[in-house]
């Protein structure tokens, strides 16, 4: 059975499905780590309701330590074999890389190389994807490396966009469909 750590910087609804696909069996694993940078993100209440270790790491609570340095040597504790970003806003250092070289897991909301990058998350990528009239988007699960968004590319999934579409609409879609497709993701990897 795989072990999967997440980091989360808010609701963590990459969390909930993989939780989920893991509580059904549908993924041969568990979510056993949880950690996140902001100490009020909705994702460690879920990790506690679900009794799953959940730790506060940033530089507010360890401001001499080495928060890449910390959360590498908490994976490696918990003995994780991959790791997913489930809307984790801090980019992954150079330790964290290294260690888990191809195990770390991010979903993008749109279909990369389109609308990725610096600054390009949640709305902000549905946003840019309606101003820019395209007639399709959807979503890319990636491996990470030290550039945003340019990681080899596990799945991606598209969508029609409706004339009328609206940003909320958008957001729903492409949620749905991430729930969808990080799981095939993890499948097919074989988890």
């Amino acid at each position: 059975m795989k072990r999967i750590g997440i980091l989360s910087s808010y609701n963590g609804s990459g969390f909930d499905t993989i939780n989920k696909a893991c509580e059904n069996e549908i993924l041969n694993a568990q979510v056993v780590l949880v950690i996140s940078n902001n100490s009020n993100a909705k994702v460690l209440e879920k990790a506690e309701k679900n009794n799953i270790p959940n730790f506060i790491i940033n530089s507010k609570k360890y401001p001499n330590e080495n928060i890449d340095e910390k959360i590498t040597n908490l994976m490696k504790e918990f003995k994780i074999d991959y790791i997913f970003l489930s809307g984790y806003m801090k980019k992954i250092e150079k330790n964290l890389l290294n260690t888990f070289k191809n195990k770390i897991i991010n979903s993008h909301p749109a279909l990369l190389p389109k609308f990725g990058g610096k600054g390009m998350y949640g709305s902000f990528v549905h946003k840019a994807v309606l101003r820019e009239k395209e007639s399709e988007s959807g979503c890319t699960i990636h491996f990470v490396n030290e550039n945003y968004d340019e990681g080899e590319y596990i799945l991606q999934k598209k969508i029609q966009i409706d004339e009328n579409e609206t940003l909320d609409s958008l957001e729903n879609k492409i949620k749905n469909l991430e729930a969808i497709t990080i799981v095939e993701a993890f499948l097919k990897l074989s988890v």
